[in-house]
């Protein structure tokens, strides 16, 4: 019987012998008697033919894996200059249901990962192709190895190849590029930050507010007892003694206290006596001087119930007598007996009496309305005070001081601006007020030359902003010279009264591609309104277009950052009609 043919191993077999010969790979038979291999013939056992068998297949099972699954890595280049990119691929052949993991991005030190991109798959027969790329860069000259990479296919791991690479320095051509010096630091302002001692300012403030809730809570509770009319007082206070739970807890003294400081305090404000300053010997007295005007229309007896109450109470309270539960629960009621009676006693008010506690209450109401507007002025006050602290703090001083006072430069700059044409030949521009037409004086010899001279001006060259233009149309044949025209700036400047002037000059560009020359620096001026000497910076720009000259002259407070920002967007906003009449 004849095998199949192999790419290895061909099989023979005759009789009970197999003869393997060379190019047996995949296929595991198990022979019955013995093989012959080169000419000779061993005979085995049936152990020794299970252990050759096994492995036979072990090694056909590990070359058939090996040829299914195959792993291999390139890159684009093997050169690149600092900081370029190269891009290293890694292709896997293997069968469809293995499981591949591809390396990290550590593994490829020294090389630095920027990208791993996403990988693509591609089907061949019936195996898969998958190519992961890795898009890798180093910021240092020299030469670098990418080491082996480390792939998982079901848990096996495959190693690629290690690659290397040149990064080279970029050469730079110093005759070619100009070199500049090294700009300083930039301040970047820091995010929003709140300091400590303000964050302690506002943990006070809730600290106090608390605390002022609590005590307002209670204030307000006392009030609202003094609110109720001393009779209904008196009662509420023996009711809450009667709630306290003082005599079970044997505590005669404080009993008591309460128990007279409360029929003091009604007949103090019904009685209108000084019950509570006064001794158990004045209080009595003054009731019977009462009693005997007529004034108080009380019981002999009810006055003696009444000294004997208050006589037990002092020797409870300054010679430690202690009453039994019963003697102070009686007192309790006889005080009560004490009140009523005392309220009915009481005669009507008279209508003088009346008008009179018309007038306290309206009083009273007045001083009440007074507190409360002192205090929400002192509540609007603090919360104004934290609110521009928290804003000088965050903002710093000069944007609160605009917040809060107003900078008419800041709303100019964020106005409604307004463009227009100015004089002949015409110059466009764009300025925060339209500019009036001004009287403009020129020599003789100079006012010859021209066909026309239009002057327009916006401000004072005192005030913060100071915009003036002057456009110049000359006859034919007159030949203008740019340069000789601006020598003269220096001249113009003090007969406008400046002083100390610093002058530079450089070529000068609109946003149109128009050339000009561009005069700039400080100057000192005197305001004639107050006399004061201010710093000012000015910029003057010159143009000699469609036969004319146009010149516009912006002068600004040096210190004033919207005023530069304003002079800075007028100048930048300059343009010129290029159509040919």
């Amino acid at each position: 019987m004849k095998a199949t043919s192999k790419n290895y191993w061909d099989i023979l077999k005759t009789g009970d012998n197999i003869i393997m010969n060379k190019g047996f790979n995949n296929t595991c038979l198990l022979p019955s008697r013995a093989i012959q291999y080169s000419g000779k013939s061993f005979r085995f056992t049936s152990g020794l033919k299970l252990i050759f068998l096994l492995g036979i297949c072990l090694l056909f099972s590990f070359q058939v894996f090996s040829q299914d699954t195959r792993v291999k890595s390139s890159i684009d280049t093997s050169a690149i200059k600092i900081g370029d990119q190269i891009i290293y691929r890694i292709t896997v052949d293997t069968d469809p249901t293995y499981l591949v993991v591809f390396p990290e991005d550590e593994s490829f030190n020294p090389m630095e990962v920027v990208e791993s991109l996403a990988t693509d798959t591609n089907r061949l027969e019936n195996r898969f192709r998958l190519i992961k790329e890795y898009a890798l860069t180093q910021f240092d000259s020299g030469q670098y190895v990418i080491p082996q990479q480390r792939v998982f296919i079901n848990d096996t791991p495959y190693f690629t190849d290690s690659l290397r690479v040149m990064v080279a320095d970029v050469v730079v051509d110093t005759t070619k590029q100009k070199m500049f010096d090294i700009k300083p630091a930039m301040e970047v302002p820091g995010g929003f930050k709140i300091s400590p001692w303000i964050w302690a300012l506002l943990g006070l403030l809730i600290v106090g507010g608390i605390l002022y809730y609590f005590l307002r809570r209670r204030k307000k509770k006392q009030e609202a007892r003094k609110k109720l009319p001393p009779y209904e007082r008196a009662l509420m206070e023996l009711q809450e003694l009667d709630k306290s739970h003082l005599l079970e807890n044997r505590q005669t003294k404080e009993y008591y206290s309460k128990l007279t400081e409360a029929v003091r305090r009604y007949l103090e404000d019904e009685v209108h006596l000084r019950a509570m300053e006064s001794t158990t010997s004045e209080l009595i007295h003054d009731l019977e001087l009462r009693m005997e005007r007529g004034e108080l229309k009380l019981s002999r007896e009810i006055i003696n119930e009444l000294k004997i109450i208050l006589q037990r109470a002092d020797l409870a309270k300054f010679a430690n007598s202690h009453p039994d539960i019963l003697t102070a629960r009686g007192d309790r009621s006889k005080i009560e007996h004490v009140i009523v009676d005392t309220q009915a006693a009481i005669p009507e008010p008279s209508e003088e009496e009346l008008l009179k506690d018309e007038e306290y209450r309206r009083e009273q109401l007045k001083r009440r309305n007074q507190r409360r507007v002192i205090l929400a002025v002192g509540v609007a006050i603090l919360i104004i005070g934290l609110g521009i602290t928290v804003l000088i703090t965050t903002q710093g001083f000069s944007e609160a001081r605009n917040l809060v006072f107003g900078n008419p430069t800041k709303q100019m700059l964020e106005g409604e601006w307004i463009t227009s044409d100015y004089g002949d030949p015409s110059v466009t521009i764009t300025t925060p007020r339209v500019l009036k037409r001004n009287d403009f004086e020129m020599p003789a010899d100079s006012q010859a030359m021209l066909v026309g001279n239009e002057t327009f001006t916006d401000g004072d060259p005192g005030q913060e902003l100071f915009v003036f233009v002057n456009t110049m149309k000359f006859r034919q044949g007159v030949k203008f010279d740019l340069d000789k025209a601006v020598e003269g700036i220096y001249a113009n400047l003090e007969e406008r009264g400046a002083k100390n002037i610093i002058v530079k000059d450089e070529e000068y560009r609109t946003l149109q591609g128009e050339k000009g020359i561009k005069v700039f620096g400080t100057l000192e001026i005197e305001n004639p309104k107050t006399g004061k000497v201010m710093s000012k910076e000015y910029v003057i720009l010159n143009f000699a277009e469609k036969g004319g000259f146009q010149q516009i002259t912006v002068i600004f407070d040096d210190e004033n950052e919207f005023a530069a920002e304003i002079a800075g967007r007028i100048t930048n906003s300059i343009e010129f009609d290029n159509t040919i009449n």
